[in-house]
């Protein structure tokens, strides 16, 4: 009977692996924009704190004002550190809530089971951390936010964790900060009208997905490296023990 209640709590179905594509698609960054479909994307639903006025100047007639966030501007030290953890904790917040909702469906089964054999040999660290990987390529928050909450509920090890996390230092928030920020390189042109760049977009993200990859990798050899030498005896504890 218990055998039974186990297989079904663990069965995956469609309405999983449904669950598991809305993840990728509304984490992904996909439908992101002001059309209708940014309702499904997760950085547009999150939305963005308002701006208050942060200074005034007049220019002879003319009176102009400067808009910032909530936080100012010229803060410093603890208290501006309070206000810049403040404004993280919507987006933490809704991130996990969604993923609870998505985790009742299955959506981590279905990871689980279509993810790990893709990144146990990739970068040794389970199916599991899928939507958190397709989180972080979006926001660093949310990535680090998922993966605290895999290890407290024992769905990754301290080995796999750390593993993960390197992957997700590397170029992190990759989708976010590389078109909001380094896709304007593209629109330089040369002084013959050549693009300035000589390369693509895609290709740009595919080696910045794929040193991540590398960097993980990295870290999963020096700690399987630490782990042999912590766990191999010295010579002279072997003699002692056979001396014993």
């Amino acid at each position: 009977m218990e055998m039974s209640s186990q297989a079904q709590e663990n069965r995956v179905g469609p309405g999983a692996y449904f669950a598991l594509a809305f993840a990728a698609v509304f984490f992904s960054g996909l439908l992101g924009g002001k059309e209708w479909y940014g309702v499904f994307d997760f950085t547009t639903l999150n939305g963005a704190f308002g701006k208050v006025v942060s200074g005034v100047n007049q220019q002879g007639e003319t009176i102009t004002t400067t808009t910032s966030a909530f936080r100012g501007s010229g803060g410093h030290g603890a208290m501006d550190g309070f206000l810049f953890a403040l404004g993280l904790i919507p987006a933490v917040m809704f991130a996990l809530g969604m993923i609870n909702v998505l985790e009742h469906y299955g959506a981590l089964r279905a990871a689980r089971r279509l993810l790990t054999p893709l990144l146990r040999p990739l970068m040794g660290i389970p199916g599991t951390t899928g939507l958190a990987l397709i989180g972080s390529l979006q926001s660093t928050d949310v990535g680090a936010s998922l993966t605290r909450n895999l290890a407290d509920e024992g769905q990754i090890t301290e080995k796999e964790k750390d593993i993960f996390a390197m992957f997700q230092f590397s170029a992190g928030a990759m989708i976010t900060n590389f078109f909001s920020s380094g896709a304007i390189l593209f629109t330089l042109v040369a002084l013959d009208g050549s693009s300035a760049v000589p390369t693509s977009i895609g290709a740009c993200v595919a080696v910045m997905f794929i040193m991540k990859i590398v960097g993980a990798n990295i870290m999963r050899l020096i700690l399987t490296f630490t782990e042999k030498k912590a766990t191999t005896p010295t010579s002279a504890t072997a003699a002692q023990g056979e001396a014993s």
